[in-house]
């Protein structure tokens, strides 16, 4: 928001950048959960046009709003009924973790991309950026989706973790995850306690590609 109001000229440049990016990161996350469930089982995102590389289906537009201002965002939830799968509990868990884990393989993917032609000089400054946004919003979108809060996929972790006594507790969290969410991102909290971690993740991931590369 600084960006647009004291350079619009590079807020719109970034911008450009960001855009598709987000779309795949968003698309990626989501189809990857909806192709679990269809998997596992559960033909209700199919049914309802999920199952698709299309990114519009897939994005939630306060989401979007929310990534590109404070850097942190989710998408628009695959529909899931558990009741379809074999084993509820540990197919949902499954589907969950199948979102984030396709953030990450997208991301290491876009980073060995960059670490590969761009020391060779074949890849443009433009598209060195556009890949640096596609890693970055992938690590983000991953880690960001693992905190312990419905209704990201962290959420659905929640039933292992915490003893059968807390339903209650978790029925709360449900209906109230949604604010609880909206407030520790605009508040900035979001980006005090995932900051750090992204730096780690990202210091490990870039060690790991180039250890490959």
């Amino acid at each position: 928001m600084t960006d647009l109001l004291g350079d619009p000229a590079a807020f719109l440049q970034r911008l450009l950048l960001q855009v598709p990016a987000l779309l795949i990161a968003v698309t990626v996350h989501e189809l990857a959960h909806a192709l679990v469930a269809d998997r596992l089982g559960d033909p209700t995102a199919r049914s309802l046009g999920r199952l698709t590389l299309n990114p519009l289906p897939h994005i939630d537009p306060l989401g979007a709003l929310a990534f590109i201002l404070a850097g942190f965002g989710w998408a628009k939830p695959v529909p899931v009924n558990a009741q379809n799968f074999r084993h509820p509990l540990r197919d949902m868990t499954r589907v969950a973790a199948a979102g984030p884990i396709a953030n990450f393989l997208a991301a290491f993917a876009a980073l060995i991309v960059i670490l590969v032609l761009r020391p060779a000089g074949m890849l443009p400054e433009a598209a060195a950026g556009a890949l640096w946004y596609v890693y970055t919003f992938n690590l983000v979108l991953g880690i960001f989706n693992l905190i312990p809060l419905p209704p990201l996929d962290g959420g659905h972790f929640l039933p292992y973790l915490l003893p059968r006594g807390a339903a209650g507790a978790l029925h709360g969290l449900e209906r109230y995850g949604m604010l609880l969410l909206l407030v520790l991102v605009f508040s900035g909290a979001i980006q005090r306690i995932l900051g750090p971690v992204f730096r780690w993740a990202s210091q490990f991931m870039i060690m790991l590609a180039r250890l490959i590369v």
